[in-house]
């Protein structure tokens, strides 16, 4: 259940762990700044903040260790970069928010947002996973489905998103066209990422990794 540390890259290995964080809370700020409908996830934590006056960075981080919770029902392996994850994206997430301007009048700069930030969340979910390190939450939960029923990551992904996206719908999360857009194209961008980096979502252990 839980993924040995390599020692001898843990330096390297933390370094890039963190630009595939920062670069996944920049896209979700992106997407929220966006105003066209964001992320998911970010429509039912943005929907969450707004009802506990938290900021959505701060929700991301709470709701990490919920979904964190049903992966490990699933078995689904860990390890420090999962904890990684919970605690840095979040952070990332309320920089980039006060850092990004909010967008209303500008069709094409919000729809390129929007894209730019799907392509982003699609690499950047290939970066952190592919140190193996443990994935994420909601990446750990999606790799726990496809392990458990033999789908697609695209397909894994995709009824993970249509699910949160309708609870935070029924919550007034910011949902919109491009909440659509991104749940039908978030899968296809991990899938891309993996490919395009050559990660093995469930490669086996080098047996030279030492115990952490």
């Amino acid at each position: 259940m839980l993924k040995p540390i390599r020692w001898k890259t843990f330096i390297p290995d933390m370094l890039r762990i963190q630009v595939g964080f920062a670069m996944f809370g920049i896209a979700i700020a992106m997407m929220i700044r966006a105003n066209l409908g964001t992320s998911a996830w970010a429509v039912l934590e943005v929907a969450l903040a707004k009802k506990f006056g938290l900021t959505p960075g701060t929700v991301t981080v709470m709701m990490g260790f919920l979904v964190l919770s049903g992966a490990l029902i699933m078995r689904e392996p860990i390890g420090w970069g999962t904890l990684g994850n919970i605690l840095s994206i979040g952070p990332w997430e309320d920089l980039a928010l006060k850092l990004i301007p909010s967008i209303n009048d500008n069709l094409a700069l919000q729809i390129g947002m929007l894209l730019v930030a799907i392509l982003m969340m699609g690499l950047a979910s290939a970066i952190y996973i592919g140190v193996d390190a443990g994935a994420g939450p909601r990446d750990s939960l999606m790799l726990a489905i496809k392990r458990t029923t033999g789908l697609s990551i695209r397909i894994a992904r995709g009824i993970i998103e249509v699910t949160v996206v309708l609870v935070g719908w029924l919550l007034h999360g910011p949902a919109g066209i491009g909440t659509l857009v991104f749940a039908l194209t978030i899968g296809p961008s991990v899938q891309w990422g993996f490919k395009l980096l050559r990660v093995e979502p469930h490669r086996e252990v080098d047996s030279e990794v030492e115990d952490g």
